[in-house]
């Protein structure tokens, strides 16, 4: 006899089996992402058929197709996996899965020169971060940027020290000397990411050392990947504090109320979207990134941070009108909605190579590389509190000081839905990477 619970399953089959229409209709009722579970399947198909067959264009088209399809998935699946979902899943998946990936050769050699066009030959990801930060900066109070850009040093350098001595401690403990635990691990996780720190640091260890720098890259960049992904996880695990006790959080805004007690004032997405806006403000976006690479030669300062600098100047003089603002500003929020988790499947298969982690990861060392991300988010979020910030926003700035630079940026703040704080994590990224490269190459020469 037919166990009765199975009877609703059977009933639904037979009749699926008269009327396939039926049955089509009820599966596009799941959705993947925002897309129909059938649809996007037939997406998929194409995309994968395309890329093993050669024929996937080697262009923004066929990038975009392979990142998208990924990162709709994964995305997914990260915000509905339990455990996962509660320590910023999308991020990790989005990041990691794609990287595994590429370590056990899944993708065709199409796709991967796809996705290579899209992030590299295009600049994929500066071309997010200018959108980002030019519409958050020109969607954001002007005193709060102001007081914001100030206090955000307060817990970026308390948070870098609190790292140094832990990490210190922690690597000594399990054996490692002082010089190798400094050097070798503490310093590549806070340095600003690969192509910011990393690589201007081992060139600069080859020079102090009298040794070739490409030696030195593979040493380093395990360290800065453990340190990505325990940020990324400190991300999700604040976003469910900040859930728990809405009073450490200010959803995105840095600065809690002026002494008044009155809010600040900000653009607002409730205002109708206008689409030739949005190209104003993409123009702008566009703008502000040339403006900082045109000076980065004259004044010798990255130019991500002349970006920044060059956007919150307008702001604050409020040179920009009010309308090219708000299309800024929805911009950004249309870019940081639809292609976040594309991206990170992007950078998870271009920029973090899992075959330099496996030859050198132990327990002892990663647990090191732990503490100096695990203190970093702690002192960011105590000393925000203690200088009248959101702790929560200053605890994952400071915690972007051990991301792998704008990467991490990215990841760690979709990790906690906070995409708002990225100038400030540009900052603590860039200023707090550069200042780390420099002071490392002092000390390295003095102890040489």
């Amino acid at each position: 006899m037919e166990n009765a619970t199975n009877q609703p399953v059977i009933q639904k089959w037979q009749k699926w089996r008269k009327n396939p229409a039926d049955g089509i209709r009820m599966l596009g009722r799941i959705k993947v992402g925002v897309i129909p579970l059938p649809l996007y399947v037939v997406i998929a198909l194409i995309v994968y058929a395309a890329a093993i067959t050669q024929r996937l264009p080697n262009d923004l088209l066929g990038g975009f197709a392979v990142i998208m399809i990924l990162g709709i998935l994964l995305s997914d699946l990260g915000a509905k996996l339990p455990l996962l979902k509660h320590i910023g899943g999308p991020a990790i998946l989005s990041l990691m899965v794609p990287s595994l990936m590429v370590f056990w050769n899944m993708f065709p050699p199409s796709a991967m020169g796809a996705v290579h066009t899209l992030m590299k030959t295009s600049n994929f990801l500066y071309f997010y971060i200018a959108c980002l930060v030019t519409g958050s900066i020109l969607g954001m109070d002007r005193k709060m940027l102001m007081n914001g850009i100030v206090k955000i040093f307060a817990p970026i350098i308390i948070g870098s020290i609190a790292a140094v001595a832990v990490g210190m401690v922690v690597g000594m403990a399990f054996g490692y000397s002082a010089y190798h635990t400094f050097f070798y691990i503490i310093i590549p996780i806070i340095s600003g990411g690969i192509g910011e720190g990393i690589l201007p640091l081992s060139i600069s260890y080859g020079l102090v050392l009298g040794k070739d720098s490409a030696i030195f890259v593979s040493q380093f960049i395990p360290a800065a990947i453990i340190g990505n992904i325990v940020a990324i996880i400190g991300a999700g695990i604040l976003k469910k504090m900040a859930e728990k006790n809405p009073r450490t959080s200010g959803n995105g805004k840095l600065l809690k109320l002026d002494k008044k007690g009155e809010k600040l004032s900000s653009v607002s997405l409730e205002q109708p979207v206008s689409f030739p806006l949005m190209g104003g403000g993409l123009l702008l976006a566009c703008t502000f990134f040339i403006v900082g690479k045109l000076l980065e030669p004259y004044l010798h300062i990255p130019g991500p941070i002349l970006m920044i600098l060059a956007a919150a100047l307008m702001k604050c003089i409020q040179a920009m009108p009010a309308q090219i603002e708000q299309g800024a500003f929805h911009l950004y929020k249309c870019i940081a909605a639809s292609l976040t988790w594309p991206l990170m499947v992007g950078l998870g298969i271009l920029y973090v190579p899992l075959d330099s982690v496996i030859g050198i990861l132990t327990i002892p060392y990663a647990i090191t590389c732990a503490s100096v991300v695990v203190a970093l988010i702690v002192a960011g979020y105590f000393t925000g509190k203690w200088i009248n910030m959101y702790p929560v926003e200053a605890a994952l700035v400071t915690s972007c000081r051990g991301g792998l630079g704008g990467t991490g940026d990215v990841a760690i703040l979709s990790a906690s839905n906070r995409m708002e704080l990225m100038p400030f994590a540009q900052i603590a990224t860039r200023i707090g990477g550069a200042a780390t490269v420099i002071l490392a190459t002092l000390l390295l020469n003095l102890w040489s």
